[in-house]
This record gives structure tokens, sequence and C-alpha cells, in this order.
């Protein structure tokens, strides 16, 4: 699993714009910026709409006034989906909508959720981190079916 102080792994990730779908590099979303990447097993989830993303995007100014670059929400759904989520949540431009629909980036960075038992396949696991030019700065992963450390007030604390 990825620790404070690795550098982020470079993986290609999905995010619906008003032109289509668009690549984006994790190198392209990290290099000479400080981003808040939070992660989360699914879009439309019930501790994820109710409480994940809404707290984010409740808190992203008082997070950007820290220096933050940008707030960036991950999920192992398509982009399609993330942007209907995030429609749906009112994100606007507070918080960046990415997709590792192949769970590229939740395998590279070793924080895969095994669903498939319940219908869901591989995710990625519940977690929180602040990236500074690529580099793990602070991490903050759940324990399965928690929520107290990944929230925007934790986040708010650390950057």
């Amino acid at each position: 699993m990825i620790k404070v102080g690795d550098k982020i792994p470079s993986i290609k990730l999905k995010t619906k714009t008003a032109d289509g779908v668009k690549d984006i590099t994790t190198d392209e979303l990290f290099a000479g910026k400080k981003v808040a990447l939070f992660a989360l097993p699914g879009a439309f989830t019930p501790t994820c709409s109710a409480k994940h993303l809404p707290g984010y995007v409740e808190h992203s100014d008082a997070i950007r006034a820290k220096g933050v670059h940008a707030i960036a929400c991950l999920s192992v759904n398509d982009a399609f989906v993330m942007d209907a989520w995030g429609k749906d949540q009112k994100v606007g431009d507070k918080v960046l909508m990415l997709a590792d629909g192949s769970a590229d980036f939740a395998k590279a960075v070793g924080l895969e959720l095994d669903l498939v038992a319940n219908g869901m396949g591989v995710r990625i696991k519940r977690f929180s981190m602040l990236v500074e030019d690529g580099v793990v700065k602070t991490l903050n992963v759940e324990k399965p079916g928690a929520f107290e450390v990944s929230d925007a007030g934790t986040m708010l604390k650390q950057a």
C-alpha cells in the first residue's frame, strides 16, 4: 500500500467535460500542485452521497484557502457516472470528479477493495490524501465500513 512520502504512480484517469470524456494523468493532476484527493467505493452509494462528497463540496473554499490547488474525488466508476453524480450533488467546479473505471489507480497504490461477493466488483477503499507535487504528504485510509478519518474536516486540519 502507498504511504506518506511515496510518489503517486503515473496512471491515466478519466473525467467528463463539456467536450466529452477526457484523459487526465496523475502527472498532470499533481505536478507542481497541492491536491486534496479523496476516494470512495462508489458513486450514488449511501455514505458517499450523504456525507463524503457533500463534506468536500461544503468545505471546498476553506480547504482551498489553505493553498490547495484542487480537490478531486475518485471512484471506480466510469466518467459518465461520476459526471452525473457530480451534477446530482451540485459539485460545480468545487470538486474534480475522476473515474478509475478499471481500478488501475486503486491497484497501483494498493488500495483496491474486493466487493465481488456484494456484486460490486473491485472498487477502491475509502481514503483521503494530501499530495504535493506528486508526493503523498498525508494518507487517511478508513477501516472497512467506517467513515472517520477521510472526511473533509480531517483534510481541512491537515492541509
